[in-house]
């Protein structure tokens, strides 16, 4: 078989080019769709997902990310937990950093401006420090909102505006039920006519 990316020969067996990767799995299935007769759905094909719109495709992902069971709160778990994993690995750097470098600048062998230069090189480990400091901050304040908008809107939409509201329901019709009424359209209509004689 020939891989239609790279144009190499590879076996009938591979499943993937060994010289590009391409998936030679899916190029033998459209091709036996073809060569059957059938109909190819571009639809369901990597190619339809380069022409969604931003909305489409953040439906899509939202619609995913639904059937995967990742609701807001485990993003925002995620987040913090990426924040300080982040923070932990600059503080490595920034101690890993100072360290070689002090002893490469103290080792007399290195010019005194160029010792200087090393010895603040050191500084490049708070880049990822701030970082995960921002993602922590992230996930405990602003990520916590999204998760709340997300509860309130699973709970019943904008009006749920209370902590722990739920959606105010009516309770269901009884048809049995008869309720007297206080007042009738034909009442105090016939009032003039109680009189003790005749009306003129």
């Amino acid at each position: 078989m020939f891989c239609p990316q790279c144009g190499s020969t590879q076996g009938d067996d591979l499943k993937f080019c060994k010289l590009c990767g391409a998936n030679l799995e899916a190029v033998r299935r459209a091709a036996s769709a073809g060569a059957a007769g059938g109909q190819i759905d571009w639809s369901k094909t990597w190619v339809a997902e380069m022409f969604l719109s931003g909305e489409e495709a953040a439906r899509r992902k939202a619609e995913l990310e639904r059937l995967q069971g990742i609701t807001p709160e485990v993003k925002r778990y995620r987040e913090i937990k990426a924040g300080v994993i982040t923070s932990c690995a600059g503080l490595a750097v920034v101690f890993v950093l100072y360290n070689v470098l002090e002893s490469i600048a103290l080792g007399g062998k290195v010019p005194h401006d160029t010792a200087r230069i090393l010895m603040s090189l050191w500084v490049v480990g708070l880049i990822p420090i701030f970082v995960g400091l921002a993602l922590i901050i992230n996930g405990l304040f602003v990520s916590k909102k999204m998760v709340e908008l997300a509860r309130r809107e699973s709970l019943g939409g904008p009006n749920a505006l209370d902590e722990g509201a739920r959606p105010a329901a009516l309770p269901p019709a009884d048809t049995a039920e008869f309720v007297p009424s206080g007042f009738s359209v034909t009442e105090e209509t016939t009032m003039h006519l109680k009189g003790p004689g005749p009306k003129q």
